[in-house]
């Protein structure tokens, strides 16, 4: 068995199989905890209900993030080996059609990763623009960021709440709203209602 994992030969192959199972586990390792806490924080329903939920969103987390790296893989793969060798754009287009076809249904899984990536890619082409001195980062630039962030979800949550995720308002909705509520001590400091 390992004359053949380490084949040359076989390599690609291997690789994104491996990719496969590593997007599999990663994922189940990030949502199941998530999930698991979050349903049993603010999930109503029967326990089957709520651990069939937690399945079904690890289910979905780990299936995605597999498929996406196999399907990452094997286009870089393919790229590689019609050209020759990689060019610096073949990430990119890897990138974007897994993107496209994985994680483009908007569902409130898909909408977390995708959020979760922006926020990462976003600070990434500010670095990456104040590190070529396209841009100027300004003294406090963290600051000033995570103020601009607070400031506009505060808004959008007190104004245009529906455009939030689900999972967010449901957060804000028990910081924020249901810290009004209340009219004796049990519902002030043990329970939230």
């Amino acid at each position: 068995m390992e004359s053949l994992l380490t084949n040359p030969r076989y390599h690609d192959v291997l690789a994104i199989a491996k990719g496969f199972r590593n997007g599999a586990v990663y994922g189940a390792r990030i949502r199941f905890p998530h999930a698991l806490v979050m349903t049993f924080l603010f999930g109503t329903g029967s326990i089957e209900d709520k651990f069939r939920r937690i399945f079904k969103a690890t289910y979905q987390h780990s299936r995605n993030l597999a498929v996406f790296v196999t399907t990452y893989k094997t286009l870089m793969v393919l790229q590689r080996r019609i050209k020759g060798k990689e060019d610096g754009f073949d990430s990119f287009f890897a990138g974007l059609i897994g993107g496209y076809f994985v994680f483009g249904e908007d569902n409130n899984i898909n909408q977390q990763i995708n959020m979760y990536l922006l926020s990462r890619v976003s600070i990434g082409l500010a670095k990456m623009a104040a590190n070529k001195g396209y841009l100027v980062a300004p003294k406090h630039s963290f600051q000033i960021f995570a103020a601009v962030v607070w400031g506009i979800v505060m808004w959008q949550f007190r104004h245009e709440r529906d455009v939030l995720q689900g999972s967010l308002q449901a957060s804000m909705q028990f910081l924020y709203n249901d810290s009004e509520v209340f009219s004796n001590l049990g519902n002030w400091l043990w329970r939230n209602r």
